[in-house]
């Protein structure tokens, strides 16, 4: 039986959790302001007028609404992996965090169209397999609708 290890795909070590059940992204925020900064930043504070250089590590809002989407009909240039033997059409969103107000993209998982999204519509943070390489997992963050069935208005 083999053992099929689980990286982060592509550069993004450190950006998300792995194997958490409530997965989540991994940021910084300004001590001296309390900006969010995604992904972690090696300089200053972005905000213009702070001039923080201290951030605490934390993890960001699971959930968050659709601020833009669009899908990929055509195949990414490289770093982009083909995760089949050819490509398929994807979407991709802009979602931004409940808590911290940033916007994050990410692909939305496998599935689902753009006609099935709506700005505004609540998202959910999920870690999925980007592409499979012999025994290694590669993954990435990718956006998830979050069910509204049963939901009470």
């Amino acid at each position: 039986m083999t053992t099929t290890t689980r990286v982060a795909a592509l550069g993004s070590e450190g950006w998300f959790t792995l194997d958490d059940p409530e997965p989540a992204l991994l940021g910084m925020r300004c001590t001296t302001c309390a900006t969010y900064v995604f992904p972690k930043a090696a300089y200053g504070c972005p905000n213009p007028a702070c001039a923080g250089i201290e951030f605490d590590e934390v993890r960001l809002s699971r959930f968050g609404s659709v601020w833009s989407y669009t899908d990929a009909c055509y195949q990414p240039p490289a770093p982009y992996v083909v995760p089949t033997d050819e490509h398929v059409p994807f979407c991709i969103a802009a979602v931004e965090l409940a808590d911290e107000g940033l916007v994050i993209m990410g692909q939305v998982v496998a599935g689902v169209t753009v006609d099935e999204l709506t700005v505004g519509q609540r998202m959910e943070l999920v870690v999925d397999v980007l592409y499979r390489e012999d025994d290694t997992e590669h993954l990435i963050w990718k956006w998830k609708p979050v069910s509204t069935e049963g939901a009470v208005a």
